[in-house]
């Protein structure tokens, strides 16, 4: 007990308690407990039940960022005018819309998930989700696909992203960075499959029934974490939906800001990779259709291996460097006329952008004192990230548009290297600027 109420009675008041008294005391015990997260001593750091949440959280990824990171398919299919003409900004908007609303609706979904509403997120998302795909199949005007797709579609998967992340933290502690690493091999997992089957499946049976076809996908996959999910914790208060003075705090405030930055960057090789190598005439036997997928094969291990080592450095170190390091892959894109090499660098890319995906929830943990304000700070943070995402890959679209491949090529990887020399400063700041600090 964390605290001791005393009672004072008289001797003979005292009774034995009742069969019924014990049976009530056991069911309330079988509930799920009302406590505040920052009063949480036991928490169980492994077993069936948590693991098996850890299992339905990485179906949530497959069905978020793995439909997110997808987007390059449909970018591609887009600007071949097959659908409809427009753009290549006014196309990469309707990604854009996708992965932002995913964030920035976490200053609702959080507060939510904190006052009980979990399964009504979960459901409603999915629904959603569903919704938009299948809209989606019907579309053949640009403002129809940016309101299926863009906003349908991502405002489902903003409804179930931070309550199905903020799960993992009422089951695990020290493990937490390794199970929101597995969690997150979903996003991979699921930018693999899904652009080889959009590519597989378009030439065949049109794109109308492609679209559809992944619905369906998501449909059975997206069954696995509604049956499995269980709050462990209910809040006994209302979480504040806000709480400003985290900005006060140096380490939050450029965390934060050095996600902006490299949200900016973060999806330019997801939306133009497969664009670069046809345009370019890099790809051989159709091999720039797969580049999407060799991305997102690489982010499946990024998102574990990472994550592992994360438990012994430290999350903040391994994804400053993760950062830099993918800016850096994207300075090596410039003038890249070899197969061999935009397979290396897409693999290498996918798998140091993996960290970006995965950490971030560890590391506002950490910078989160108070238990029962992760939430809030969580959602808070990628609210403002977004703003990176948001305008990053229409601002890379009008630099191709404009200037080619190259500037686009340079301004993702200055964006990216910046926000992981600002997310280091973040690292020195919490770590208190021990160079050898595991933080």
């Amino acid at each position: 007990m964390s605290e001791m109420i005393e009672i004072k009675t008289h001797p003979s008041s005292i009774q034995e308690p009742s069969a019924n008294s014990q049976r009530n005391d056991k069911q309330a015990v079988e509930k799920v407990s009302k406590s505040s997260a920052s009063e949480i001593q036991d928490v169980p750091n492994g077993g069936l039940k948590a693991w098996l949440q850890v299992l339905g959280t990485f179906f949530i990824f497959f069905n978020t960022w793995g439909i997110l990171n997808t987007f390059g398919a449909y970018q591609t299919y887009y600007e071949t005018g097959q659908l409809y003409t427009t753009s290549s900004s006014n196309i990469s908007w309707i990604g854009s819309v996708q992965s932002s609303l995913l964030l920035i609706l976490g200053l609702v979904t959080g507060p939510l998930y904190d006052a009980g509403y979990f399964h009504a997120l979960l459901y409603s998302g999915s629904f959603m989700i569903l919704l938009g795909q299948m809209m989606t199949s019907l579309c053949h005007e640009y403002y129809q696909a940016l309101l299926a797709q863009g906003f349908c579609i991502g405002i489902g998967v903003g409804l179930i992203f931070i309550p199905s992340v903020a799960i993992l933290s009422t089951y695990f502690g020290s493990k937490l960075a390794l199970a929101n690493g597995i969690a997150a091999a979903g996003s991979g997992l699921g930018g693999i499959l899904y652009p080889i089957i959009f590519h597989r499946l378009c030439d065949k049976i049109g794109f109308g029934w492609t679209v559809r076809a992944i619905g369906l996908v998501i449909f059975v996959t997206q069954l696995i974490p509604l049956a499995l999910f269980r709050v462990r914790v209910i809040p006994s208060s209302k979480r504040k939906p806000m709480d400003l003075l985290a900005f006060k705090e140096p380490a939050y405030t450029f965390f934060v800001l050095g996600g902006l930055l490299t949200f900016t960057s973060l999806n330019i090789p997801f939306f133009y990779i497969q664009s670069y190598a046809i345009y370019e005439g890099i790809s051989a036997d159709k091999m720039g259709f797969y580049l999407l997928s060799i991305i997102t094969t690489g982010s499946v291990f990024g998102r574990i291996f990472p994550n592992f080592f994360a438990n012994h450095i430290g999350p903040f170190n391994i994804i400053s460097l993760c950062t830099i390091i993918c800016g850096a892959l994207m300075f090596a894109l410039v003038n890249l006329s070899s197969l061999a090499g935009m397979v290396v660098v897409s693999l290498l890319y996918g798998f140091f952008s993996g960290a970006f995906v995965s950490l971030p929830p560890t590391c506002f943990v950490q910078l989160s004192p108070d238990r029962s304000l992760i939430g809030t700070r969580m959602g808070m943070g990628y609210a403002v990230m977004t703003i990176g995402n948001l305008i990053g890959t229409p601002v890379a679209g009008a630099i191709l548009q404009n200037e080619g491949f190259n500037p686009m090529w340079i301004f993702g990887g200055v964006m990216s290297i910046a926000g992981g020399l600002i997310m280091m400063a973040s690292r020195n700041i919490q770590g208190q600027w021990k160079s050898l600090a595991r933080v």
